[in-house]
């Protein structure tokens, strides 16, 4: 099987076909060897597409529907009732509802055996729809402390403000502004000039794509997802590491060789980095489905949905962008200017160049087979020969001699 490390120095000695030209294998051989088999950026401008497509859907969610805020970012009235006989995520809210009138926020179980308890987020409640509420939980569910007596306190009620919502807000905001800053002077120094700008450029698309699905899909921002989004930030950097590292390694050099373009070594560099990012994102999500499966069935915690949340939407848009979007972006840009674009304009000028060259080659061949054919075979008369029955040495077929060709 082929080394996909050698790839690149078996191609030297190759003629100036494209890496188009490969024989077609299959969709796992491709995947597995890395030998340049997906045309990841010949194909940019369909990847441009898809990309401009999520970040069209993103923007106008996020400007249409907004975010759903958590409590600790909106403020509002948070309940909590001890899971006994009877108490359920369901009949607290239907409780809830038939006294004050409205469905509450989100509704949901936290903790896990005699801890357990239901949680009930809510709008701001007055004091005297508290007072409501808690008394129709206790002569509805009978909650009990710890002693195993019917108590009243045994239903918490916390009211957290609006103020202290955005502050919360506020310090998340900028948390999420200075990470962002530092990735991006780690990658300008990391980097040179294209790839720090197209690495960049990725890691937006995973923000804006990220926070867009957040707001379609109506999942809950808590401080634990703005905390989780902070982390696949650092991934998406890892990532675009890895992949940019490879094309540096394919493209060293490249302007001294004229076989290949930096477009298909920059393909062939995603092609030796894809079935990496694919297995790097797999066994990252399958802990994360397993904190998922934690949290919401046998646990209950709600901060680990959030978190977990966050971290497998961006770990899968995160493996796109850096393969799909930040290569292709990197291409493009090199080949708008510099010393790159003139160096493809010399590579395919010389294949031109060869293929017309082959192309007037083979006509000729055509045209010379299709006039000999045309001539008909040449009688030639048999040569003299000796008593002994052997052609004379040095003799000329007696008749006619057969017409030299030109």
């Amino acid at each position: 099987m082929t080394n996909p490390s050698s790839v690149l120095e078996d191609e030297s000695g190759m003629d100036d076909r494209p890496v188009v030209e490969r024989p077609k294998h299959g969709l796992f051989e491709r995947l597995y060897t890395g030998t340049g088999g997906f045309q990841i950026v010949a194909k940019r401008r369909m990847y441009y597409a898809i990309s401009l497509a999520f970040v069209v859907i993103a923007v106008v969610s996020i400007g249409v529907r907004g975010f759903t805020l958590g409590i600790d970012f909106a403020g509002g009235t948070r309940i909590q009732v001890p899971v006994s006989a009877g108490v359920t995520t369901s009949s607290v809210a239907d409780e809830y509802a038939k006294v004050l009138g409205h469905s509450p926020v989100s509704t949901q179980q936290i903790g896990n055996g005699t801890s357990a308890s239901i949680e009930v987020r809510s709008d701001t409640l007055t004091d005297a729809q508290s007072q409501k509420l808690q008394t129709a939980l206790v002569d509805t569910f009978h909650p009990k402390d710890a002693q195993g007596n019917i108590s009243r306190k045994a239903i918490s009620i916390a009211e957290i403000s609006s103020t202290w919502g955005d502050q919360i807000t506020h310090k998340a905001g900028w948390a999420l502004f200075w990470f962002v800053l530092l990735t991006m002077v780690y990658i300008a120094i990391r980097f040179e000039r294209d790839m720090a700008f197209a690495s960049i450029a990725s890691l937006f698309f995973n923000l804006i794509v990220t926070a867009g699905l957040y707001s379609l899909v109506g999942f809950e921002v808590t401080p634990a997802a703005v905390i989780g989004l902070l982390t696949i930030l650092g991934y998406v950097l890892y990532d675009n590491v890895v992949v940019f590292d490879k094309v540096e390694e394919n493209t060293r050099g490249v302007l001294h060789r004229n076989n290949r373009t930096y477009a298909e070594y920059a393909n062939l560099a995603a092609n030796q980095t894809l079935m990496r990012s694919i297995n790097t994102t797999i066994i990252g999500i399958l802990p994360i489905v397993g904190m998922l499966v934690i949290a919401v069935w046998l646990l209950g915690v709600g901060t680990l949905k959030d978190l977990a949340l966050v971290q497998l939407v961006g770990m899968i848009v995160g493996a796109y962008s850096s393969i799909f979007f930040a290569v292709p972006l990197l291409v493009s840009i090199k080949e708008k200017w510099g010393p790159v674009a003139e160096h493809t304009r010399k590579v395919k000028a010389k294949r031109a160049a060869s293929a017309k060259a082959r192309a007037t080659a083979a006509a000729a061949e055509r045209a010379e087979s299709a006039r000999v054919k045309a001539q008909g075979p040449v009688d030639m008369p048999e040569p003299r020969m000796t008593d002994a029955g052997a052609p004379v040495p040095g003799s000329r077929p007696a008749g006619k001699r057969p017409k030299r060709r030109s």
